[in-house]
């Protein structure tokens, strides 16, 4: 290769449109995703049919360039090589892509186990020397089925491994029926060991994926239903904790491990043809950016097969916007359905060396070479430069390093190494350092990156870009302005897939939420119910004392055939958008189980078409659903009720819906929920094919305390919508 620099070349603006996965199936559900070492993007997927009647895979696979255009690349596994230990009926759900030691590394569910009879789910793991396989699996769970203590088994499903600052592996799993857990991993990945940690509380979250990122460790989950075809509402919900075995905490404060569970909402549905958005993975592109690749549902088209059938889960990408430390998808505005700009991948800039004697030999391999192609080898008696523009930037490489490997940005300005036991910045005259584990093994593949990002210089070594850490240093340089020069690399290391980029420009506030201005409308509950007010099947034992609404909760309910539930209706106002609001005190207790004792607001068309905002019990838990019913089967009728979790429960809950229609002239409506009545978390959207009823609620199973807990609603008022 000739000595100087190569100029930057302009790539042309590649974007994207959900759903990713649409050239080759109708259906790709729990994706996880890796770069491979031969430059590829490599998608995995749970084992339905791809398409209609299509058979049951055995766990799929697919790659990109791009993430414009993909191949369909098979099966993981095939009768011949699935697990021996699995049942001939078993299924094979949510593949988990790692990297590490050299060799591939994926973790998945099987359903049932050839140890005990009936579903059993255990956690199963294979490996292969490529990302397209073959894949071996070995010759038992890595985790085990657990037992419930009543003749069933737990939820051990969904796992997903995480490489820590401290050295060693976790491996996360679990569902709503037990709840998620992590246990510690052997050195190779292969077994747990150990005794595992309790991280969240039951009924709440499944479908875990876990990052660090500045000093945390983050824990997300999906929550709620994945699959109730127009009506699943999954969202995805995270926590963090400055230790991969928690406990995880909220933006709030509260517990993801709690009766009042928490969780911060990374994403959810917004209104568009896209609902029940989970069951995700996290990948970084070449320019610093985070993105969220999941699985959601058109409400339009919800099933792949007849109605109740496989739900038609396609495979979707969005940015993550990191915004005052917290994971939000496009800064709060959830799935998108138009085009947006598509990952970043590979360097726009060419590479060169000052000494070609040196020891640099071929050039770094970009996207889509064959693997084995050409990697640069830089040695300690030579120097490799390539060309950068000033300001942020990011370089990052698949590195096997040597005794000593250094990146030079800005001629010096910023100076990162991997030397000893610690990877160290330098810039100016401040300097930070992180330490390495100290079995850290120099002769396998790892993941470097060097980002400068404003004022902020972040080194990190890794597995391979996945949210894990051996080691992370930063800095912050008030003032740092990087001069556009040359990057250099000097010491010993083989380097691959090798970018330079500018850093994507970070989004540092919210979307806009909806917001209250004049009132409208509405009743504070000083005198008796007057004439705006009307009922579904009166309850008398509602009556308006002190102020208040005081409704002992009905032994009733609204779902399916059971629509005995009494409900309280106000006119609404005649304009095309406003925001109702109530204060609803409710007690449920804590810990104990009270299915499904709830009340709040309702939007409704009829029994089998309405959306319900409640503080409710749900086993051991107090959640705020915000559900849905709809017919899903004409012909005879069939509903289907599904809902998505927004904010948290408390005795005292703010509640409020905000109405508007779309450009389609739907309806939409909105939930939100604040312990305060000052701080507000928005949440999911529902539509409706017309305007809705909105009124309230108090009803739910007699199970648990009795007499009845009774709410009590301070007001309800509307509000114009700014």
């Amino acid at each position: 290769m000739a000595a100087g620099t190569t100029a930057a070349v302009a790539a042309p603006a590649v974007t994207t449109t959900n759903a990713i996965s649409s050239s080759f199936a109708d259906t790709f559900a729990d994706p996880s995703m890796i770069q491979g070492r031969d430059g590829y993007w490599y998608a995995y997927a749970t084992s339905d049919p791809l398409v209609a009647n299509g058979p049951f895979g055995l766990m799929h696979m697919a790659r990109t360039k791009d993430f414009s255009s993909w191949e369909y690349l098979g099966t993981v596994f095939n009768d011949q090589t699935k697990p021996a230990w699995a049942a001939s009926g078993s299924f094979f759900w949510a593949p988990d892509i790692r990297y590490f030691g050299g060799r591939y590394v994926m973790y998945f569910t099987v359903t049932d186990t050839l140890a005990n009879a009936g579903g059993d789910p255990a956690i199963g793991v294979a490996t292969a020397p490529t990302p397209a396989g073959p894949w071996t699996a070995t010759d038992g769970p890595v985790v085990t089925p657990k037992p419930d203590g009543n003749g069933g088994y737990f939820g051990t499903i969904d796992p997903a491994m995480l490489t820590a600052a401290d050295g060693k592996r976790y491996l996360y799993y679990g569902g709503f029926y037990g709840g998620l857990a992590v246990t510690e991993l052997s050195a190779d990945g292969l077994h747990a060991v150990g005794s595992p940690t309790q991280v969240t509380v039951g009924d709440r979250y499944e479908g875990s994926y876990v990052v660090y990122r500045d000093g945390w460790y983050y824990l997300t989950g999906s929550s709620m239903n994945c699959c109730a075809g127009p009506t699943t509402g999954y969202s995805v919900f995270g926590g963090r904790s400055r230790s991969p075995r928690g406990p995880f905490l909220d933006a709030s404060g509260a517990s993801m491990n709690e009766s009042r569970v928490g969780g911060t909402t990374v994403i959810t549905q917004n209104g568009n043809k896209w609902i029940g958005p989970g069951h995700h993975a996290f990948i970084t592109d070449a320019a610093g950016q985070d993105h969220i690749v999941y699985h959601a549902i058109d409400r339009g088209t919800p099933w792949l097969t007849d109605p109740f059938g496989i739900n038609r889960r396609p495979m979707l990408i969005d940015r993550i916007d990191w915004i005052d430390g917290w994971p939000r998808t496009r800064a709060g505005l959830g799935p998108s359905d138009g085009p947006v700009p598509a990952p970043t991948t590979g360097s726009a800039l060419g590479i060169d060396s000052t000494d070609p004697a040196g020891g640099l030999v071929g050039a770094a391999r970009q996207p889509g070479d064959a693997v084995g192609g050409p990697t640069a080898l830089i040695s300690g008696a030579g120097r490799t430069r390539q060309a950068a523009p000033g300001g942020s930037l990011r370089v990052e490489a698949d590195v096997r390093i040597g005794s000593s490997f250094t990146t030079v940005l800005g001629g010096g300005a910023v100076v990162a190494s991997v030397s000893g036991d610690k990877v160290t910045i330098a810039a100016g005259r401040r300097t930070a350092s992180a330490a390495l584990p100290a079995d850290f093994d120099r002769t396998q593949w790892n993941k470097l990156s060097v980002q400068v990002s404003g004022s902020t210089v972040t080194a990190r070594l890794n597995d391979a870009g996945l949210g894990d850490v051996y080691a992370e240093a930063q800095l912050v340089v008030p003032g740092l302005k990087l001069p556009s020069a040359p990057v250099s690399w000097l010491g010993s290391a083989e380097v691959d897939n090798l970018t330079v980029r500018t850093v994507a420009a970070p989004a540092t506030r919210m979307a806009d939420v909806p917001r209250t201005g004049d009132l409208l409308a509405g009743d504070e509950f000083s005198s008796g119910l007057g004439a705006s007010w009307s009922w579904v099947r009166q309850d008398d034992k509602a009556v308006v004392a002190d102020g208040k609404l005081s409704w002992p909760l009905e032994n009733a309910d609204l779902v399916g055939g059971g629509n005995n539930a009494g409900l309280l209706f106000h006119t609404t106002p005649a304009r095309d958008s406003w925001i109702a609001e109530t204060k609803l005190h409710l007690d449920l207790g804590e810990g104990d189980i009270r299915n499904y004792q709830q009340a709040g607001m309702i939007a409704y068309l009829n029994d089998s078409d309405f959306a319900r905002l409640g503080n409710v019990a749900i086993w051991r838990t107090r959640q705020t659903e915000y559900g849905r019913e709809l017919v899903a089967r004409p012909s005879d009728g069939a509903t289907s009720y599904g809902a998505a979790a927004i904010g948290r429960s408390a005795p005292t809950l703010w509640m409020r819906l905000a109405y508007h229609k779309n450009a389609a002239s739907e309806h939409v409506y909105r939930a939100g929920t604040s312990v305060d009545g000052k701080n507000w978390t928005w949440g999911a959207s529902w539509v409706l094919s017309a305007p809705a009823r909105l009124g309230l609620y108090a009803h739910g199973e007699f199970t648990g305390a009795n007499p009845a807990p009774v709410a009590t609603f301070d007001y309800l008022r509307f509000y114009e919508s700014k």
